[in-house]
């Protein structure tokens, strides 16, 4: 019985330290992508150059389950675009994409928000002259 406790303490560690490198405690991973495989972001960037047109934000949303979250795609001070997601269940992948245009240059970033509209996470990336 002790060892039993013992090994379910281990894993309680495990998973809190875990959860304390995630980027939010609702968020366990969130990453500007090149393309989603499998539910998986590949190539992962944080600076893109204007060659490419298209770039992906994949969120890893954890215990909201019957909630809803939203992307919203910001350049310049402006909202560009937000896509509302609704959470299904206690683990739950998203993804939105912007096509970019070449002129777009600069800092972009994505704010993932509750259906309350309060920012949960933020991230950043630049869109760069080739």
């Amino acid at each position: 019985m002790n060892r039993v406790l013992v090994i379910i303490s281990s894993l309680l560690i495990s998973i809190n330290v875990l959860a304390s490198d995630w980027p939010h405690e609702n968020i366990s991973n969130a990453e500007f992508a090149m393309e989603i495989k499998d539910r998986t972001p590949l190539n992962i960037i944080e600076e893109l150059d204007n060659s490419f047109g298209k770039i992906y934000f994949f969120t890893n949303i954890r215990n909201l389950q019957g909630q809803s979250i939203r992307h919203r795609w910001i350049y310049k001070n402006k909202v560009m675009a937000e896509v509302e997601f609704d959470i299904n269940g206690p683990r739950w992948r998203v993804w939105s994409s912007k096509n970019l245009w070449p002129t777009w240059l600069g800092e972009w970033s994505v704010e993932v928000l509750n259906a309350n509209s309060e920012v949960l996470y933020k991230k950043e990336f630049n869109y760069i002259e080739k």
